[in-house]
């Protein structure tokens, strides 16, 4: 079943075209990345999916229904949630009040927010910090933390948008496996990503984006010897991807 679809989506800013005629379907239950060089749009198309820049034409269907130009806000209550390249944490807040913000998108309660947030926390291993500040973790713990936050709007789609950038190898894998349970648990996965490891463990399709538009999908093992991926975006990091036995 195609959860998200979309048409002939185009994102300009003045005279720049930032996301030029893209078309895609991400199905329910999949997991699906989308890879390419800096520059190439990835971002700005999540920020059009998902609410916050209202694209310059085409069509955004979400389980058939037209969403495009939907505040962010919208989009969430509709079931959407996201992570950002640059983890966006309320720093003086602790844990739980972070994630707090997130559980109530469904819930009308302090009580309820409370108990959901504590939950998610839960799941990322992280309840034992739940008072803690968010400004006093490390790196890799804000990201699990965003992600909790995320997943307390009770999505049916999460973008993760480079959420293992920075991580270290050990951090990495737990996250592959965080996703894969992520998607277990029923929530359809859009994710960007640089480590081409990762997108190969993860990925049951793959989009590749370069200048804006879409120039590659499939699996991933195809995609990654199209002679044009290859050009534009893999060159070298094919060595990566050789050792992605490490993370199966």
């Amino acid at each position: 079943m195609t959860l998200l679809k979309l048409e002939n989506v185009v994102k300009k800013f003045s005279g720049l075209v930032a996301v030029n005629n893209v078309s895609l379907e991400l199905h329910e239950g999949e997991i699906l990345g989308l890879i390419g060089p800096n520059g190439a749009g990835k971002t700005t198309l999540f920020h059009t999916i998902c609410g916050f820049h209202k694209p310059t034409t085409g069509t955004i269907l979400l389980n058939g229904e037209a969403v495009h130009g939907l505040k962010p806000e919208l989009m969430c209550k509709k079931g959407v949630a996201r992570t950002f390249q640059i983890v966006q944490p309320f720093g003086n807040l602790t844990l739980l009040e972070n994630v707090i913000v997130g559980a109530f998108n469904t819930v009308g309660s302090y009580k309820e927010a409370s108990k959901l947030a504590m939950q998610q926390l839960e799941y990322m291993g992280m309840e034992k910090k739940a008072q803690d500040r968010m400004k006093d973790l490390t790196f890799a713990e804000q990201k699990k933390v965003e992600v909790a936050r995320a997943l307390a709007t009770k999505p049916k789609v999460l973008f993760l948008d480079e959420v293992m950038s920075g991580l270290n190898p050990t951090e990495v894998n737990e996250f592959i496996e965080l996703i894969k349970d992520i998607r277990n648990s029923g929530i359809t996965i859009f994710f960007i990503e640089h480590l081409m490891s990762a997108v190969m463990a993860l990925s049951d399709r793959v989009v590749v984006m370069h200048l804006g538009e879409k120039i590659a999908e499939g699996s991933p093992t195809v995609v990654t010897k199209d002679p044009k991926v290859v050009e534009a975006y893999l060159g070298e990091e094919l060595d990566e991807v050789k050792e992605v036995k490490e993370y199966a």
